[in-house]
C-alpha cells in the first residue's frame, strides 16, 4: 500500500478553415451542415442547450462527445433527435398588405403641384406592404407611379426585426418604382440579419425587392468605426447579387483583404447569406497536421436530399500518407431518424492494406410508446479509429434494442454482437461472449391489503462464444423472476421503520463447461428490516441533519449444487448509493447470502448563504464471510474478497460539498481498520461565467478478481476559462501515476469577435501498444462570420467600441 499515494474520449481539435467560403453553387459554412429537423419543438430551452448549469454540479472527468457508454463498456452512438409529425398547419397573420392596397404616408408637409406631383418633406415615413421607408423628402409622380427620394433613406421590414431574415437598406438617394421595392439607390448600404453588411456606390433592386445587385461593393461582417475605417477582413467585388428567394450571395471577381491587404482572389464565388441553415455545396476546407499522417486537407461537400435527408462526402488527402473518402448520410422520418458514418483509407501507416469503419444508428417510435433502436459498429482495428480521430472506443457493439418506459412498468430488450479491439482480448475473441441477448420486464404496484410497494420482474439472458473448447467456450442461457415488496412507516419517537422481502428464482442452461451442471435451478429468498432516526436542528438560519441507519438482512447460504459461472457480476461497486442495498452485485449470476448488517450514519449542514456540506460513513458486518466475493480460492484462508469480503467490510467514508458559486466537490474512500486505503475517488466541478473546470482522481488497489494486476492511480482534468473578452482557453489531460506518464494532453485557444473566429489546438496522445502509436496533432481554424447561420461559441465575444 505504500504506493497508493503516488502523485474520454479525446477532445476533438478545431480544424483549419479556409479564409474564403469556397466556390459552389450553394454553400453552408457550418462544419456539420444542418442537424436533422425537429417538429413542434417547444420554445423553452432544453437542458442540453443551456450555456451552463444553473447551479453547482459535478461534471464528467472527460470531455463528452457523440458517444455514451453502456454499462458493459461498449459505446452507443448519439442518436439524432427527432419529433412527431405536426397535427395541423397554422397560418399566422402577416403584416404585409395585399397587392394593390394603398400606402400610408406621414410627413411634416405634403403638397400637390400643378404637374400632378406629390411632394412630402420633413420626417417622411411610408408604410407599404409590410415595408417601412424613412426619408427626408419624397417626390411622387402620379402619372408614372415612380418616386424620387432624398436621404438619408432607411428601408426596413419591421415584422422581420431580430430574425435571420431581417434586411436593412440605407441610402443617400433613390429612384423607386411604384411598388416602393424596386429601383436604383445611390450611396447605398445593405445589412443582412445584422451580420453581413455591404456598401456600394449604386444598388439596383428588382423582382419586388427579391434580387439586389450592388456595383463596386465592399462586404464585411466586422464592425467599422469612423476613427478606424479598415475592417479586420473585407471582400471587394465588381458586383454582389443577393437573391432573397434562394438566400444566396453571388460575387463577381471577389478579392479578400485582411487589414486592408489583399490575400486571395477568385473569378467568382457563391455563398449563403446569414439566414441559411443548410444548402448544397462545399463546406469550409479542413486542414490538419499529425505526426502519423502528416499535413492533410479535407474538402467536405454537403448535399441536401430534400428537407429531411442529406449526404456529406469528404475526400481526405495527406502528404504522401493517406487517401481517404469519408461519408455521412442522415435522414429524418415522421417517427424517427438515422445517421450513418463511414470511411475507407489507404495510407503508409499500414502499407498495402485498405482500412475503414462503419458506424450507424437509427431510432424509431413505434405504436403504444415503444422505441426501436438499431446500431452498427465495425472497424478495421482500434488504431484506425485513433489515427483518424474517429473514436476512442475499444469495444464495439452492433444490434437491435426495444424499450418502453411508463410510470409503473418498463420493458427493455436488446440483441447484438460484441467485437473487442483490446489487443490480447481481440486475439482471444473466440473465448469472449460475442452474441448476447437480453430482455427485461418490470412492473410496480401498491397491494390493496398489505400496502407498501410491490414489484414483479422477469428477465431473460443468453450469450454464445464462438469457441467449441470445454470451459473456454462456455455458452449460457438464463431465465429469472423476482418478486419484491417493501413498506415503510413512522414509529413512535420519530423513528422510520421499513421492511423488505424479495424472492429470486433462476433457471440456467450451461453448455461446454464440465465444471458445472448442464441445468441449474435455484431460488434465493431475502428478508430485511431497517430503522432510521432522522434528527434535525435549525438555529441561526443553519440547518443540521443527522440520520443513523441500521439494516439487518438475511438470505440463505448458497448451496454448492446451486453454483453457476459468474459472467455478469465481476465488477462490484461499494458506495453510499448501495450501502443499504439487499444485493450489491450488479447482475444476476452472483448474490449476497447469509446474515449481514448494513450500518451507516449521515450528516448534512445547509447554510443560508447557499452552500451545503455532507458526510456519510458506514460498513457491512457479516455472520460469516461470503464466498460470492472471493476470486475462486477453495481454501477460506486465502480468501480476499476486496472491500466487501470477510466478516467486516472496509469502512466507507463519503463527503460532498456544494457551493452557491458553482463549485461542487465529492470524495469517496474505502479503508480497513488500519486506515489502509483500498479505493479512493475525488471529483471536482466548478461552473461559473468564464470558468468551467472538471477534474477527478482515482486510486484502486490491484485485484485479481477484477482482472487488475496493478494499482490504478490516475488523474483526469478538463477545463476552460475566459482569459480576456473574446479569448477562451481550454485544457485536458489524463495522467497515469502508476506508469508515471501522461496518457494524453491537450491545450486549445479560441478568439472570437463579431466577424471572425480563430481556433488553435495542440494535442498529444501518449498511448502505445503493438498497433496503437503515439500521435501529436496541431490544428488551426479560421471561420468568417456572416456566411450561413453559425452556432454560438463559448465565452464572450470581443467587440470593438467606436469612439464618438
Amino acid at each position: 500500500m505504500a504506493g497508493r499515494h503516488k502523485a474520454g474520449t479525446t477532445a476533438r481539435a478545431a480544424l483549419l478553415a479556409a479564409l474564403l467560403p469556397g466556390m459552389a453553387l450553394g454553400q453552408s459554412l457550418t462544419p456539420d451542415g444542418q442537424t436533422l429537423p425537429v417538429y413542434d419543438e417547444p420554445e423553452t430551452v432544453s437542458p442540453d442547450r443551456t450555456a451552463g448549469p444553473a447551479g453547482p454540479a459535478l461534471a464528467p472527468t472527460e470531455t463528452s462527445d457523440s458517444n455514451a457508454r453502456f454499462a458493459d463498456g461498449t459505446q452507443v452512438l448519439h442518436m439524432p433527435r427527432f419529433g412527431t409529425r405536426p397535427g395541423a398547419v397554422h397560418i399566422a397573420a402577416t403584416e404585409a398588405q395585399a397587392e394593390g392596397s394603398p400606402a400610408t404616408l406621414l410627413a411634416d408637409q405634403v403638397t400637390l403641384g400643378a404637374d400632378n406631383r406629390l411632394t412630402a418633406s420633413g420626417g417622411v415615413v411610408i408604410w407599404y406592404r409590410g415595408s417601412r421607408l424613412i426619408a427626408s423628402r419624397v417626390v411622387y409622380d402620379n402619372e408614372t407611379g415612380g418616386a424620387v427620394i432624398e436621404g438619408p433613406i432607411h428601408l426596413t421590414e419591421p415584422a422581420r426585426a431580430g430574425t435571420s431574415q431581417e434586411t436593412i437598406l440605407i441610402a443617400d438617394s433613390a429612384q423607386l418604382d411604384p411598388n416602393m421595392q424596386d429601383g436604383i439607390l445611390r450611396g447605398a448600404r445593405l445589412v443582412l440579419a445584422r451580420e453581413m453588411q455591404m456598401a456600394a456606390r449604386q444598388m439596383r433592386r428588382s423582382q419586388n425587392g427579391a434580387v439586389t445587385r450592388l456595383d463596386n461593393v465592399v462586404a464585411s461582417s466586422c464592425q467599422i468605426c469612423a476613427e478606424s475605417p479598415i475592417p479586420l477582413w473585407e471582400i471587394r467585388a465588381r458586383s454582389i447579387t443577393h437573391d432573397a428567394r434562394t438566400s444566396q450571395l453571388h460575387f463577381d471577381q471577389p478579392q479578400l483583404r485582411m487589414l486592408g491587404l489583399p490575400v486571395a482572389a477568385l473569378p467568382w464565388l457563391t455563398a449563403p447569406d446569414p439566414s441559411v441553415e443548410r444548402m448544397s455545396g462545399f463546406l469550409r476546407p479542413q486542414l490538419r497536421t499529425t505526426s502519423g499522417l502528416g499535413f492533410g486537407v479535407k474538402l467536405p461537400y454537403f448535399i441536401t436530399l430534400g428537407d429531411h435527408a442529406d449526404l456529406t462526402l469528404t475526400p481526405y488527402v495527406a502528404a504522401s500518407r493517406t487517401r481517404t473518402l469519408e461519408l455521412r448520410y442522415r435522414q429524418a422520418f415522421s417517427n424517427g431518424a438515422m445517421e450513418w458514418n463511414a470511411a475507407l483509407s489507404r495510407d503508409d501507416l499500414e502499407p498495402g492494406r485498405t482500412r475503414g469503419y462503419l458506424f450507424g444508428g437509427a431510432r424509431f417510435e413505434l405504436p403504444r410508446g415503444y422505441m426501436l433502436g438499431l446500431q452498427i459498429q465495425m472497424a478495421s482495428n482500434r488504431a484506425y479509429l485513433l489515427d483518424y480521430d474517429i473514436s476512442s472506443a475499444d469495444r464495439l457493439w452492433s444490434g437491435l434494442t426495444l424499450d418502453r418506459v411508463r410510470r409503473d412498468r418498463m420493458v427493455m430488450a436488446r440483441i447484438g454482437n460484441y467485437e473487442s479491439l483490446r489487443g490480447a482480448e481481440a486475439e482471444a475473441d473466440e473465448f469472449t461472449p460475442s452474441v448476447v441477448a437480453d430482455a427485461l420486464w418490470k412492473r410496480r404496484w401498491t397491494p390493496g391489503r398489505i400496502g407498501g410497494i410491490a414489484s414483479l420482474e422477469w428477465s431473460l439472458h443468453a450469450h454464445r462464444r464462438s469457441s467449441g473448447e470445454d470451459r473456454l467456450g462456455r455458452d449460457m442461457a438464463r431465465g429469472s423472476v423476482e418478486l419484491g415488496w417493501q413498506r415503510s412507516t413512522i414509529l413512535p419517537g420519530g423513528l422510520l421503520g421499513a421492511a423488505q422481502a424479495r424472492l429470486n428464482a433462476d433457471f440456467y442452461r450451461i453448455n461446454q463447461d464440465s465444471d458445472y451442471d448442464d441445468w441449474v435451478v435455484r431460488a434465493d429468498p431475502t428478508l430485511a428490516a431497517e430503522l432510521r432516526w432522522p434528527l434535525a436542528r435549525h438555529a441561526g438560519g443553519v440547518t443540521h441533519i443527522v440520520e443513523p441507519v441500521a439494516q439487518l438482512v438475511w438470505s440463505p447460504e448458497r448451496e454448492a449444487e446451486d453454483e453457476v459461472p459468474n459472467e455478469d457480476s465481476r465488477l462490484i461497486e461499494f458506495d453510499e448509493g448501495n450501502l443499504f442495498a439487499l444485493n450489491r452485485f450488479p447482475g444476476w449470476d452472483a448474490r449476497e447470502s447469509g446474515w449481514r448488517a448494513n450500518l451507516g450514519i449521515g450528516w448534512t449542514r445547509i447554510d443560508p448563504a447557499g452552500w451545503s456540506i455532507g458526510l456519510t460513513a458506514g460498513r457491512v458486518l457479516r455472520d460469516e464471510a461470503d464466498a460470492a466475493f472471493e476470486s475462486g480460492a477453495d481454501d477460506p484462508s486465502f480468501w480476499d474478497g476486496g472491500p466487501l469480503g470477510g466478516k467486516r467490510s472496509d469502512w466507507l467514508l463519503a463527503a460532498h460539498y456544494s457551493g452557491a458559486n458553482g463549485l461542487a466537490i465529492a470524495n469517496r474512500a474505502l479503508f480497513d481498520d488500519g486506515f489502509s486505503i483500498s479505493r479512493n475517488e475525488l471529483r471536482l466541478g466548478w461552473f461559473r461565467p468564464g470558468l468551467q473546470v472538471s477534474a477527478g482522481y482515482l486510486w484502486l488497489d490491484s485485484d485479481e478478481s477484477e482482472s487488475r494486476d496493478q494499482d490504478v492511480s490516475e488523474l483526469t482534468m478538463a477545463g476552460g476559462w475566459q482569459m480576456a473578452p473574446g479569448w477562451w482557453a481550454t485544457t485536458e489531460t489524463r495522467y497515469d501515476f502508476t506508469a508515471d506518464r501522461a496518457q494524453k494532453a491537450q491545450l486549445g485557444l479560441e478568439y472570437r469577435n463579431e466577424c471572425i473566429t480563430v481556433e488553435m489546438s495542440v494535442e498529444r496522445r501518449f498511448t502505445s501498444s503493438d498497433e496503437v502509436r503515439p500521435d501529436t496533432r496541431f490544428d488551426l481554424g479560421i471561420r468568417l462570420g456572416g456566411f450561413g447561420q453559425q452556432k454560438p461559441g463559448r465565452g464572450t465575444v470581443a467587440r470593438r467600441a467606436c469612439l464618438r
